[in-house]
């Protein structure tokens, strides 16, 4: 508070004064009359001075109380403020985004971009268009020029154009490779980073374009490149050309890395120079860690790779492609142990206990378990990519050795999940059968149609495939992994559990980022597009690690924490103060608990929320 008065008046009026700072504007309102001049010489000699001295006692008594007394009278009759403006704007500022701007101060990603355009003449902060399309990325992801226009629900109300944001992709994609790296080592100092274990995986997105891109030649370099919207085996199953990403995750969930590559590109090919450049990144302390992912990214290249350097490899391995040798010792009964205890046990018996009894209800939970010595590649029935002299391509059974074995598992609620799956395909593909138009017909690998073959005595009917379905049946329930470690087959297997986390990084970027589709055309603001996803993921990731470790028998949903950030609004109450819009919540406590900017108030003075903006970390 601070005393107002017209300097110039003969007999002037004192005030006590709020001074309002909201955003870029600045204002003050009179909240209580103290007196004027000519009246306060009756009690005072220097009116001044006690105008000085009322102000002073009363900002001490609202120190105290933490409350400020004020009068606030209401025209109903007044209507709001005329404007240019072909639509009218909500007045409520989001403030949900103060707790990235928390962890994305944290990762001083300012000084990154400093250190990048220290030399470059920029009229606009670079740093600054990144930072708020990462939290609109979060909180309303939309297209680039749709984010611009949202802007002023910020409470800061960030200003740049349109040019800007294309300038500033532009310089993220010429530093790509300083700024993925950047990110890991500023993020290990907000959560101590996890690289025992590094897990990887693929995903494609769908671009709005109608046609893919043609190959190009690097003006600097010569190289010629793939363009990057390539026609694939898209994921989302649209007719789009696609982009592909490679990401590698720690063992919180939490991205180390990425890598964006042509839509057609195999996967496997992504895997080593991505993982080479982690390494370097790590640098000598931290290159030693397990590789870990499914049996498309687990290559006889890929398994060599991290069978050397200190490093090991466990990925997913497909029974169906082992020799008959071990696919043998997989079905035999022999060997195999209660993963609990090490009790010796049966597959069959697993498959025949009465689930319902209550004593086997700790043997139903339970998974059986074996190990088989695999040291000749082709036993595992991988392959490799052969170039022949007329420049042809092809994969050919590997006939390498590497040291490695296979844990076999067997579940009975997995046994039973896929016998239910298979006979609701079943009785699809039944009634597909009824109205089969047989010149029409064409069977499908992988879908319902696979149990539909042509009868033995007519070209022209169909029948169920039954020798298929009892072929499909002798792997329900098992699941295998492939590693080099010879650790206990009940750690190996916790570790590749964890996989889901990374399907839940991806689930995350498409579903409530809305990654795709992308509406860029070059190759850098493509790349630069899924940088800003990706510092999305870093920073949403580093959050959601902070909760899970705040309360450790409490999991909040992505949904949860997005929805609760969208939904913290204030309004403007006159210029006077800001009201909360928001409701109390289990996610707003453990937000505060772990933060604590102090947004779970009532109201709020515009200093208090300036303050939480420029609040240092």
């Amino acid at each position: 508070m601070k005393l107002g008065y017209n300097t110039k008046a003969k007999d002037p009026t004192y005030y006590i004064q709020l001074g309002i700072r909201n955003g870029k504007k600045t204002t003050t309102k009179n909240i209580a009359t103290i007196g004027k001049h000519s009246e306060l010489l009756a009690i005072t000699d220097d009116p001044l001075a006690y105008a000085k001295a009322q102000v002073a006692k009363y900002n001490e008594a609202m120190e105290e109380k933490n409350q400020v007394s004020m009068e606030v009278l209401l025209d109903f009759s007044e209507k709001v403020k005329s404007s240019e403006k072909v639509v009218s704007e909500s007045t409520r500022k989001a403030v949900g985004y103060f707790y990235l701007a928390h962890l994305y101060r944290k990762l001083e990603i300012q000084q990154f971009f400093q250190e990048k355009t220290k030399d470059r003449k920029f009229t606009f902060s670079p740093e600054l268009v990144n930072r708020f399309l990462t939290y609109a990325r979060i909180l309303d992801p939309d297209s680039k020029l749709g984010s611009l226009e949202k802007m002023n629900h910020f409470f800061e109300e960030p200003d740049f154009d349109y040019q800007h944001i294309l300038r500033t992709m532009d310089l993220m994609a010429e530093n790509y490779d300083d700024y993925i790296a950047y990110l890991f080592h500023a993020s290990n100092k907000v959560v101590k980073r996890n690289t025992a274990v590094c897990y990887y995986d693929c995903t494609n997105y769908y671009c709005e374009a109608e046609s893919a891109d043609e190959d190009y030649t690097d003006p600097i370099t010569g190289e010629v490149l793939t363009g990057l919207r390539q026609y694939g085996l898209a994921k989302d199953h649209k007719p789009n050309p696609l982009v592909e990403m490679g990401l590698f995750m720690d063992t919180n969930g939490i991205p180390i890395s990425m890598c964006i590559t042509p839509g057609n590109a195999n996967e496997q090919t992504t895997v080593l120079p991505l993982e080479k450049e982690l390494i370097r990144m790590f640098g000598d302390k931290k290159n030693k860690f397990i590789y870990c992912a499914d049996a498309g990214l687990g290559s006889y290249h890929i398994r060599s790779y991290n069978a050397m350097g200190g490093r090991a490899f466990i990925v997913t391995q497909s029974i169906k492609k082992l020799s008959d040798k071990l696919k043998e010792a997989v079905f035999n009964d022999f060997e195999y142990k209660l993963l609990s205890d090490e009790t010796p046990v049966s597959i069959e018996a697993m498959k025949q206990f009465d689930k319902a009894d209550p004593k086997n209800l700790a043997l139903y939970r339970d998974t059986a378990y074996k190990v088989i010595d695999a040291d000749t590649l082709m036993d595992v029935g991988l392959s490799e990519e052969k170039v022949f002299a007329n420049g042809k391509k092809r994969n050919v059974k590997s006939k390498a050795v590497l040291k490695q074995h296979v844990i076999i598992t067997f579940s009975r609620k997995s046994f039973e999940y896929q016998r239910f799956i298979r006979n609701r395909q079943i009785e699809r593909a039944k009634k597909i059968l009824e109205n089969l138009e047989p010149d029409e017909y064409k069977k499908g690998p992988n879908d319902v149609t696979r149990f539909i073959k042509k009868a033995s005595d007519s070209k022209a009917q169909y029948e169920i495939d039954y020798e298929k379905i009892a072929e499909e049946e002798k792997y329900d329930g098992f699941y295998a992994i492939a590693t080099n470690l010879n650790d206990e087959a009940k750690e190996i297997l916790a570790i590749n559990a964890q996989r889901y986390k990374i399907e839940e990084c991806f689930r995350i970027l498409k579903t409530d980022f809305i990654s795709r589709p992308y509406f860029h055309r070059t190759r850098k603001r493509i790349i630069a597009h899924f940088m800003i996803c990706y510092t999305a993921l870093l920073i949403y990731r580093l959050l959601e690690v902070k909760l899970n470790r705040y309360d450790k028998n409490q999991h909040f949903t992505t949904r949860n924490i997005i929805e609760t950030l969208q939904n913290m609004e204030v309004a403007n109450i006159g210029d006077l103060y800001y009201s909360a819009q928001y409701t109390g919540s289990q996610v707003l406590n453990a937000l505060e608990a772990c933060f604590q900017l102090g947004l779970n108030r009532k109201y709020y003075l515009p200093k208090n929320l300036n303050a939480i903006c420029r609040k240092k970390v």
